[in-house]
């Protein structure tokens, strides 16, 4: 394994591109191979797996894991906590075509606050990932997940509903469930799912 050097208040592989002009927050670690394009913002805590590149234009928040082999191109906003596992794959473009220039259509997609995006799963552009959402591996997601939302399949698909630390939620008659590993209380409406509080 090859040594690593402390690099301001992060750690960063010696094989690792970090371009002058990037944002990289403290007890940030970025592994190897991974290229951080100038202009991007990676909070405080983060870990950037080996072979990730992060473009000049997306925002990464605090306490985000971000796996291997994956690349996070212009347009796209990750929030606080979230996990995105190996070669989860995001797009910035509709329809895209090597001969067409379309810089200027890039849709944004958002990646809510505590979210987990599973190995492999695809989330196509122009989209909101809720906070607490769970995306399955190898999921193709094209439509906006709500808050909570168990998303499972290709195509993805809703199965049901999960609390803020992953666990499956069974509600009653009365629409309540309780998260079995913290005892938080979940309140389901026609509007989704919330904490009671």
């Amino acid at each position: 394994m090859a040594d690593r050097h402390e690099i301001k208040e992060y750690t960063s592989d010696p094989t690792a591109v970090i371009d002058e002009g990037c944002q990289v927050g403290r007890g940030t670690r970025v592994w190897h191979f991974t290229h951080l394009v100038s202009g991007c913002r990676v909070g405080n805590d983060c870990s950037i797996g080996q072979n990730v590149v992060i473009m000049g234009k997306v925002v990464v928040g605090n306490g985000v894991r971000i796996q291997n082999n994956v690349s996070l191109y212009d347009g796209v906003i990750v929030e606080d906590d979230v996990f995105i596992g190996p070669s989860a794959v995001f797009t910035n473009v509709f329809n895209p075509r090597a001969f067409v220039s379309r810089k200027h259509e890039y849709r944004p997609t958002i990646i809510r606050q505590g979210a987990s995006i599973g190995a492999n799963a695809t989330i196509v552009c122009g989209h909101e990932v809720g906070r607490y959402a769970l995306i399955g591996a190898g999921c193709v997601v094209t439509h906006d997940v709500p808050p909570f939302a168990l998303i499972m399949g290709n195509p993805a698909r809703q199965t049901g509903w999960v609390s803020r630390m992953g666990h499956k939620l069974v509600f009653d008659e009365s629409g309540r469930a309780t998260c079995p590993q913290t005892g938080e209380e979940y309140i389901l409406t026609d509007n989704g799912v919330n904490i009671k509080q």
